[in-house]
């Protein structure tokens, strides 16, 4: 399994950025991300800046939302919809399209069900629940 250090995610992030932005190629991977980060403008200063990107601390008492911590699990949606794991999210992404109208609304409220099973993991020392991840799921139809 690949666990990434926060700096590395962080250059990952930073380092897709600049290759977009210069038009390089991009691997596969880096495809997905930077559509991503291509539809959050209001991370671009940050994802140019890779040396201030990886000195900055994000706590939710400053009220701001990590940009890296949200393109990553937009990234990680993304890839359990494309090999539809936990079985059955591909068709719970692509109802809640309908119903909201847009592939980055349903992903963002898919986002907010991942991350509240990620919290109560870490919260109970357990590994993430499938299960109780797609009951969540099932609950935004």
């Amino acid at each position: 399994m690949f666990n990434p250090t926060r700096e590395e995610v962080r250059r990952f992030f930073c380092d897709t950025w600049k290759k977009k932005t210069e038009d390089q190629i991009l691997t596969p991977m880096e495809m997905i991300a930077s559509d991503w980060m291509v539809e959050h403008p209001e991370y671009h200063a940050v994802l140019a800046d890779p040396e201030g990107a990886v000195a900055q601390d994000y706590t939710p008492e400053r009220g701001e939302t990590n940009p890296f911590l949200h393109l990553s699990m937009h990234l990680s949606i993304s890839e359990q919809i494309s090999i539809d794991q936990p079985p059955g999210i591909k068709e719970i992404f692509e109802s809640l399209t309908k119903k909201l109208g847009s592939k980055h609304e349903a992903q963002h409220a898919m986002m907010e069900c991942l991350g509240q099973v990620m919290w109560e993991a870490q919260r109970e020392g357990q590994p993430l629940s499938p299960e109780k991840y797609l009951e969540a799921l099932k609950k935004l139809n």
